[in-house]
């Protein structure tokens, strides 16, 4: 088993972990990021490990460590030496240890309040300059003390120190909702689900100052990985599901639908329904969900149409139940909604399919399901779809990709693919960045992998920076036709040159939702526009190829610019003379402006 799929095998991560490491640093295109950590002990295996797992993901960290157990200073205080290390990501690696000015049974009421009103101030200057960095933050929260002084009153009492750290957590997620780019590392939940005595070592504690045991480390950088991971795009996209014995009990082909476990009636019906539950929640977040099964078409449908059944068949952008090899149903089933296959996951309770799919499908990822009553559980400590924030876009991306499937269909009833294009009756707005739209415009840089011509990450208050610049065009897009509205789907970012004649295209992404609807062609005819409106005589771009982006290695040929040359590393450098009056390179869609 994979040593960093849940449930972790920690003593493999730990007593190997550094032939782990040099076969993880082997992997082809690795993303650098930045990675500060500061903490308030010992943090030496928490590097090492949290290494690893962002390995994992693809994600290759270069830290700076701050010094033993001075958190606050490292920050508040920083000499300089953090600031210039210009982290992409800040890891506060802090626990109920470092709570002070605790209150106890000496105390009145009030003084207890006093004490945590302070206590509260003081984290809170802290987390104020961690912003100021203008990196993502993640900050763990409190788990629970190892000893309750007073029993059980310390739940409810002001003088209680449990109290006190679940009040700090009920702040400090308070302080998360309103401040961008600041997450929770949820430390309280990970003590609780490893339990408090395999959490908290007194001997690691006494001995070398770690907040927790060793063997607890691999699931706090788990967690700490799948945030990460998350920001950068990392996230699974899609599910491809198995029917029999997986979403329902017994084989629909034997038993019929009626016989299929499912619903409240027996304990294994139970825990298939809870699966499907599990699933529309995902769903609901936008994670797209498939289906993958070796059966008759028209029976497994009628699977869904019970009315104890969860999903119904709208749930599912694609459904392929038929007798070809899975693996190849889930190639299909990637090419039609346009994701690349390491955006899925295979859930199937044979260890033979399950095999199959990881032995020609090696991106995609397979857990390990055994029990029905375990298959939740599993899903929902792996990780997979950890979000970092929840927008209007994310929650309708399932029906997104619905919408791609009707239009692949609608697609093949023409012979000619511009006439299926006017056919859509898109239309595309475009506009500058704006502060509305900052959080989904920034999500929609760090996460698009194939449309991303220089492969350039912003951290939010980059994004910003340009937003208000005089030196940068900036534009976003979004599209929408008649079988529904796929959102914010594209951003670009444009330098003007100190004297005005030129602009660099330093960034331009697309979402895959709407790849080969032509508008790349209505944004660079806006960028055309505002290029010559501005007076800029000269368009500069790159492309930097990346394992994913090989989709627009050709795009600026397309668009009529002039390769200028080609680097041993495959960097494509170009250029486009500005006309007067460009001429438009889009006519099957309607342009407003936003």
């Amino acid at each position: 088993m994979y040593p960093f799929d849940y449930p972790y095998d920690c003593d493999a991560i730990l007593q190997k972990k550094r032939r782990l490491r040099r076969e993880l640093l082997a992997r082809e295109g690795l993303l650098d990021k930045k990675v500060a950590i500061v903490g308030g002990s010992t943090v030496g295996e928490v590097k090492n490990v949290l290494e690893l797992f962002l390995l994992s993901h693809g994600i290759r960290p270069q830290f700076w460590e701050g010094e033993y157990a001075r958190y606050y200073e490292d920050v508040v205080f920083d000499t300089g030496e953090l600031a210039a290390f210009a982290p992409d990501v800040l890891y506060v690696h802090t626990t109920v240890q470092n709570l002070s000015g605790l209150p106890g049974p000496a105390d009145t009421p009030a003084g207890a309040e006093a004490k945590l009103a302070a206590e509260q101030a003081r984290w809170k200057t802290f987390w104020d300059a961690c912003r100021k960095l203008g990196c993502a933050v993640i900050q763990n929260n409190f788990e629970m003390p190892d000893v309750r002084l007073m029993g059980n009153l310390e739940a409810s009492d002001a003088r209680g120190r449990v109290r006190f750290a679940r009040r700090m957590n009920e702040f400090l997620a308070g302080y998360a909702c309103e401040n961008a780019n600041f997450y929770v590392n949820d430390i309280a939940y990970l003590a609780a689900e490893l339990g408090l005595d395999r959490w908290f070592s007194p001997s690691m504690w006494y001995a070398y100052k770690y907040a927790m045991d060793l063997s607890a480390v691999p699931a706090l950088c788990a967690s700490v990985a799948n945030i990460v991971k998350s920001l950068y795009g990392k996230n699974k996209k899609s599910v491809a599901c198995d029917l029999d014995n997986t979403l329902w009990g017994g084989v629909i082909g034997d038993d019929g639908p009626e016989g299929i476990r499912l619903g409240e009636e027996d304990p294994a019906g139970r825990a298939y329904s809870a699966l499907q539950e599990y699933l529309k929640g995902l769903a609901a977040m936008g994670v797209v969900l498939n289906v993958d099964s070796k059966n008759e078409e028209s029976l497994a449908r009628e699977g869904f149409e019970r009315p104890d059944s969860a999903l119904k068949m709208q749930d599912f952008a694609c459904f392929c139940a038929n007798w070809e090899p899975k693996d190849q149903n889930l190639a299909r089933m990637a090419k039609q909604l346009n994701l690349l296959p390491e955006s899925f996951v295979f859930l199937d309770d044979n260890p033979a399919e399950r095999a199959l799919v990881r032995a020609n499908c090696p991106d995609v990822a397979v857990p390990e399901l055994d029990a029905p009553e375990n298959y939740v559980r599993l899903l929902a400590r792996s990780g997979y779809f950890e979000p970092t924030a929840l927008s209007d876009d994310d929650r309708r991306r399932g029906e997104m990709y619905r919408q791609n499937a009707q239009r692949a269909q609608a697609e093949a009833s023409f012979t000619d693919y511009g006439d299926y294009l006017k056919s859509l009756s898109m239309v595309c707005g475009i506009g500058a960045f704006d502060a509305p739209h900052l959080e989904r415009i920034t999500q929609l840089i760090n996460k698009t992998n194939q449309f991303n011509l220089t492969t350039r990450r912003y951290s939010p208050a980059e994004v910003e920076a340009v937003m208000h610049s005089a030196q940068h065009v900036t534009l976003y897009a979004r599209l929408a036709d008649r079988f529904g509205d796929n959102g914010i789907v594209s951003a670009l970012i444009g330098a003007v040159s100190p004297g005005g004649e030129s602009l660099e295209i330093e960034l331009w992404v697309m979402s895959c939702r709407v790849f080969k609807r032509r508008l790349e062609n209505a944004v660079f005819d806006r960028l055309a526009a505002e290029c010559a409106r501005r007076g800029i005589k000269t368009v500069t771009a790159r492309y930097i190829p990346s394992a994913k982006n090989m989709p627009v290695k050709t795009l600026y040929d397309t668009l009529g610019f002039a390769l200028v040359r080609e680097e041993e590393n495959g960097t494509r450098l170009y250029r486009w003379d500005v006309p007067e009056t460009p001429a438009p390179t889009c006519g099957v869609m309607r342009v407003e402006a936003l």
